[in-house]
């Protein structure tokens, strides 16, 4: 009988051991699919445009609002995922050009943005939980178009257009950055054709024709971090 007993409670422990071996298994084990925050967060944009082969010159833009998204994940393991998602982006340009009148030398600048709804798709290599690489594509597409002029200073105009042709409505990008455990991350993206359309055309003149005006940016906060 003691022995019956005694197997009895070796098989209890056992299987009590094995049972938290299991469920310890289970919460280390990456879930199917879960989603997380993945908007870019402030954005520093930067462009090279060139008009009929002339540089024109340009500065940075740096923008908070309004950069929000969402993604998918899927982790197939500890070191690889694959994730998709959805963003909204505040991107665009400033230009900077002196031009010489009959009343002397007028600086102009001109601040043109869109927001533009991206479907990224990409990859996470890497320690899942410590800190990865990542890499994709992003097909975006502009929604509203905005433009400020400056002359000497003084703003002069300022509008917006909604679904407007005055740039690329599709805008292909590709982008890749890292990440932290502690969310700390940094994202680099570049599109890959020009921002303005060089085929618009307004009164029967082409403003953007011979121009070439190409655009990335970097952003802090991109995240994959599980809630």
């Amino acid at each position: 009988m003691k022995k019956i007993i005694f197997a009895l409670a070796l098989l209890v422990s056992v299987s009590a051991v094995a049972q938290d071996s299991v469920e310890d298994s289970a919460k280390e084990k990456p879930s199917k699919i879960y989603y997380t925050q993945g908007g870019n967060g402030a954005l520093l944009s930067f462009s090279k445009v060139t008009r009929n082969g002339k540089e024109v010159g340009s500065v940075p833009r740096f923008t908070l609002f309004f950069n929000i998204g969402t993604n998918a994940n899927l982790d197939l393991g500890d070191h690889f995922g694959l994730f998709g998602g959805l963003n909204l982006s505040n991107i665009g340009m400033i230009t900077e050009e002196e031009i010489v009148g009959t009343t002397g030398t007028d600086k102009f600048k001109l601040k043109q943005r869109v927001y533009s709804i991206g479907i990224p798709g990409g990859f996470k290599i890497g320690d899942l939980r410590e800190f990865y690489v990542y890499g994709g594509a992003e097909a975006g597409f502009a929604v509203n178009y905005k433009q400020k002029m400056f002359i000497n200073g003084e703003k002069v105009d300022k509008f917006n257009e909604w679904f407007s042709n005055r740039t690329n409505q599709f805008m292909p990008a590709v982008f890749a950055g890292f990440q932290t455990k502690s969310g700390f991350g940094l994202k680099v993206q570049y599109y890959l054709n020009d921002f303005l359309n060089q085929g618009y055309s307004e009164g029967g003149t082409q403003p953007y024709a011979g121009t070439e005006s190409r655009i990335f940016f970097v952003t802090l906060g991109y995240n994959f971090n599980r809630k």
